[in-house]
């Protein structure tokens, strides 16, 4: 499916009842790697309006355990699915961990295959604070040596998925639509599917775009990049790149809510 510029939405009011916006990070809600001022005033603008924002990154737990407290937001789904840390509370495990030191050795002895393949590939900094996945830096890689990293992945029994700053190697069952849905069953039973407007920009994000989970979808326009290695598309897609996409989107939709 072909995304239709944000433009269309004009037409037929679609974001008059979004009550929830579940947005990506890097390369969403961040320009050039980070937060504007812009996109601050954006997130306090719907949180005053009764638009609930939720992060769903890939950053790791220890990173989005110190990042819900400083942002506007209703909480925030770390490690592509494997944690949701709450605006206020204790943080939740979402993925199937069952214990956590050998979890991290499995996936240590994973990386280290993979790296038998790619000598080049590097640890990312962030990895000593994650529990659930294992990344490394996608610097360097073109798009046929991540399909062969996710066969080589599939062929251990691990899940693979990457975005515009790293690559994660992650259980099978875990990602960021299957977590999404499990908030709105656990903590967020009040808003419908057709309530729920996802947002994001690169592959990692593609689950949040199926739309036969969630309705609404948007791209920042910097998805444009990935378009020919994506099987679920956003239904819109914005004219600016990155967090002056999401302004321009938290624009319209506070447009039509006033309406």
């Amino acid at each position: 499916m072909k995304s239709l510029p944000l433009s269309k939405v004009l037409a037929n009011s679609a974001f008059k009842t979004v009550g929830l916006v579940a947005a990506d990070m890097d390369g969403t809600l961040t320009l050039e790697g980070k937060f504007t001022a812009s996109l601050l005033k954006a997130l306090e603008d719907l949180a005053a309006a009764g638009v609930a924002v939720a992060i769903v990154t890939g950053r790791s737990a220890g990173w989005v355990n110190g990042l819900v407290s400083y942002l506007p937001v209703v909480g925030a789904i770390a490690e592509n699915g494997g944690l949701f840390y709450p605006g206020t509370g204790d943080p939740v495990l979402l993925a199937t961990v069952a214990d956590v030191e050998t979890h991290r050795q499995h996936l240590a002895s994973t990386f280290k295959r993979l790296q038998s393949h790619f000598p080049q590939l590097r640890e990312t900094s962030d990895n000593r604070f994650r529990i659930t996945d294992w990344t490394f830096d996608i610097e360097g890689l073109t798009p046929e040596d991540l399909q062969q990293l996710n066969r080589l992945c599939e062929e251990m029994g691990w899940g693979f998925t990457y975005s515009s700053v790293q690559c994660h190697i992650k259980p099978q069952s875990q990602g960021k639509a299957i977590a999404l849905l499990q908030l709105l069953r656990g903590y967020f039973p009040q808003y419908s599917a057709a309530q729920v407007l996802t947002v994001g920009d690169s592959p990692n994000d593609e689950t949040l775009f199926d739309p036969d989970l969630f309705p609404l979808s948007v791209g920042v326009a910097n998805i444009a990049e990935y378009g020919d290695r994506l099987t679920h598309h956003p239904a819109y897609i914005t004219a600016k790149p990155e967090a002056e996409g999401f302004c321009e989107l938290a624009s319209l939709i506070l447009q039509q809510q006033r309406q």
